[in-house]
């Protein structure tokens, strides 16, 4: 990481979205925090830039670094870690988007704070930081016939079956405003 960004004043957002590397979890719900990235890179005609990037959002704020962590879900707590310390961006800075499969589906819910709730790759960033005093968003994955059937694990690594898929771009779009919201405050 070092050498990727030069180091910037400790007036900067950093948001995380939570998923797995490898295209074959794309479109899956254990990645709709990288989906969510996406998405609103591509509604700013941004380009990602070694899967992390930072600069100005038109009209929005200097100095956002967006990251989508090239490891594993249950094991992001390392990155965030490493790049809040290089850019000494404090946790109330930081904002991190997950999935949760216990919320309704479509659902987003901001908090400013909270706990972890189950979700390993928030327990992983808990662990990392020594505090859970940082934003998150989180959408809602819940399909509880699918995960009756599949199992927890199998269930948050599912591709969202076409219904679902036709929700995503409304989805998408308040997470982009709860994200704009957030870098704005």
């Amino acid at each position: 990481m070092t050498g990727l960004f030069p180091c910037y004043n400790n007036d900067m957002k950093m948001i995380i979205g939570l998923g797995n590397p490898g295209a074959r979890y794309n479109f899956t719900r254990h990645n709709v925090g990288f989906l969510a990235l996406d998405y609103y890179f591509k509604r700013y005609k941004i380009e990602w830039r070694e899967k992390a990037f930072l600069g100005a959002i038109r009209g929005l704020k200097d100095d956002v670094l967006f990251i989508k962590p090239q490891n594993f879900y249950n094991d992001t707590g390392r990155v965030v870690a490493d790049y809040m310390r290089h850019f000494k961006i404090p946790a109330s800075d930081i904002l991190v988007i997950c999935d949760n499969f216990d919320l309704e589906y479509g659902l987003v819910r901001f908090r400013a704070t909270g706990t972890a709730g189950g979700n390993n790759g928030l327990k992983s960033i808990d662990a990392a930081l020594g505090s859970s005093d940082y934003a998150r968003i989180r959408i809602g994955t819940e399909n509880d016939e699918l995960r009756t059937k599949l199992g927890d694990i199998d269930f948050v690594l599912s591709k969202f079956t076409d219904k679902e898929k036709q929700k995503l771009p409304e989805i998408l779009e308040e997470v982009l405003n709860k994200t704009n919201d957030f870098i704005l405050n």
